[in-house]
């Protein structure tokens, strides 16, 4: 029996809240802009046409989920990419990768036999 990615109650846990913080196109667009270089947000609140509280909404899902993380420098408060829990659900997902691969091999075979049959009854 093949084995598929298992985790203990605090890594699911923590892979909820990170799917969660990655289902909004506004937060996996914010985390792009923050993988090019740490920003403010006000920095943040520009390209996106939102309000500074709704920005600051996201960056609190995303804070929650262990995403990013703010720093304190003077009176501004730098948000900096924390790229950990994406490894963390890269390889969760990557743990399915034997599963399709199977899947499509087992597929590309029944469809090899099917082309077979037809060049041999055409």
């Amino acid at each position: 029996m093949e084995r598929y990615p298992t985790s203990s109650l605090q890594d699911a846990n923590r892979l909820d809240l990170v799917f969660g913080a990655l289902a909004d196109p506004t937060r996996r667009a914010i985390l792009s802009r923050l993988a090019e270089g740490e920003a403010t947000v006000n920095q943040l609140v520009a390209p996106f046409r939102l309000s500074q509280p709704a920005i600051s909404k996201h960056l609190k899902v995303l804070e929650n989920a262990g995403l990013v993380s703010r720093g304190r420098e003077a009176q501004f408060r730098p948000v900096r990419l924390a790229a950990a829990p994406l490894a963390a659900a890269g390889q969760w997902i990557g743990g399915y990768r034997q599963f399709w691969e199977v899947s499509l091999d087992r597929l590309d075979g029944v469809v090899q036999d099917m082309k077979s049959e037809e060049d041999d009854h055409g």
